[in-house]
């Protein structure tokens, strides 16, 4: 019966340490984010993070290699996140319904009162923010789906992408520092008519794809 009762505690020891473990990092990872609020990662340095989360320098460096590693960090899960969100729309290929998904994802960002508003306010990163953008762009197949077919240069749809993401990363930017002042759904529609095929007949027609329209 020894063995069993030794590897019930490492087993148990285990848990105990992966707890300890998701709180630390969690700690971490919520004064980092706190601190930029205020201020750009470039003004913070590992002792403050420590200090908020009242954690010592020594257990930092266990887990991340500096402010920007623990950054990186909270940047990569963000997107595992709303990446999940997406899934549930690879079937949806119509401006109503692609109307449906930005308005989603612009409710998760609205509803999310700390990591995501600050990745994407003036205080963030703006290589994450293009990255987040555009990984949601080619995601959801806006440009493909929607803007090459509609092109006489295909090719010109890089073009648009970059377009529509800068675009995308400036709206937002400034519907956050306005405390959200405008709904939900308004500005769900904004970032969907960043793209110039979806004009008032295209939103109006439900989403029939364009003429030449890949089906």
């Amino acid at each position: 019966m020894e063995p069993v009762k030794k590897t019930e505690a490492a087993a148990a020891g285990m848990v105990k340490e992966s707890r300890k473990t998701r709180y630390t990092r969690k700690a971490l990872q919520d004064s980092l984010i706190e601190l930029m609020k205020s201020k750009s990662i470039v003004r913070i340095a590992v002792k403050e993070i420590c200090d908020l989360a009242d954690i010592s320098r020594s257990t930092f460096y266990t887990h991340y290699n500096n402010q920007y590693d623990l950054l990186k960090q909270i940047e990569e899960g963000t997107i595992a996140y709303f990446e999940a969100i997406l899934k549930k729309f690879d079937k949806r290929r119509n401006a109503r319904e692609i109307t449906q998904m930005v308005e989603e994802i612009v409710r998760n960002i609205a509803d999310n009162s700390s990591s995501i508003q600050v990745l994407l306010s003036e205080n963030g990163d703006t290589s994450f923010q293009e990255r987040f953008f555009r990984r949601f762009t080619r995601q959801s197949q806006l440009v493909n789906y929607f803007v090459e077919p509609a092109l006489d240069i295909p090719e010109l749809g890089e073009y648009y992408l970059v377009y529509s993401v800068n675009g995308s990363i400036a709206l937002v930017r400034h519907w956050l520092k306005n405390n959200m002042d405008i709904p939900v759904t308004t500005l769900a529609k904004m970032l969907v008519q960043l793209f110039p095929v979806t004009n008032n007949f295209y939103l109006a027609s439900g989403g029939v794809p364009p003429p030449g329209g890949r089906k």
